[in-house]
């Protein structure tokens, strides 16, 4: 398996690990943190089942699928979760999807781990577009990228089916030559 480690000024990213199911299940099992995603909260079954499935796309031929958990820097304690998936028709574009535990909520950390996975994508998996789609209502997930540094492109109607209906997404992205421009002024 290809080990991924990135560090950020409060968080560091890495591979998960089968010792990440109860950490990982403090967000996906959170109906606050899952409130805006397209599926109820999970079981620690189907956290264990996910961690499995990126361990073995971690070995795909291209890899196109990192789950990766966020951290303390300074005690590798798991407290949230970025996920980027290369597309296969596009592979120099990737959707991403982020997490953390709802008790962490307005310290900043969300805008940090945007900017380690749009770092992480643009400096080693050499991308040169990636984005994320969010609910309207998730007003944190919206500023944290628009100050990590993506740009709002728009809404796509009826994007997603979640438990309760189809909602909308509103889409960020970044481009890789903006992006890496912009954090070099930062």
């Amino acid at each position: 398996m290809r080990c991924v480690q990135v560090t950020g000024a409060q968080l560091g990213l890495r591979e998960v690990t089968p010792a990440d199911v109860a950490a990982l299940h403090a967000i996906y099992g959170d109906p606050a943190a899952t409130e805006h995603l397209p599926f109820n909260p999970r079981t620690p079954d189907e956290v264990s089942s996910m961690i499995d499935e990126a361990r073995k796309e971690a070995d795909a031929e291209p890899r196109r699928l990192y789950l990766l958990a966020a951290t303390e820097p300074h005690d590798d304690r798991v407290i949230g979760v970025a996920r980027l998936h290369i597309e296969a028709d596009h592979p120099h574009s990737a959707e991403i999807g982020l997490g953390l535990r709802p008790d962490l909520w307005g310290r900043g950390l969300g805008t940090d781990l945007v900017r380690l996975i749009l770092g992480f994508g643009f400096r080693q998996l050499r991308l040169h577009r990636i984005w994320g789609a969010r609910s309207p209502a998730n007003v944190p997930a919206q500023l944290a990228m628009l100050v990590a540094g993506m740009v709002e492109e728009g809404r796509v109607r009826h994007h997603v089916l979640t438990p309760t209906g189809y909602r909308d997404s509103i889409v960020h992205s970044a481009i890789s030559d903006e992006w890496l421009g912009e954090q070099g002024q930062r």
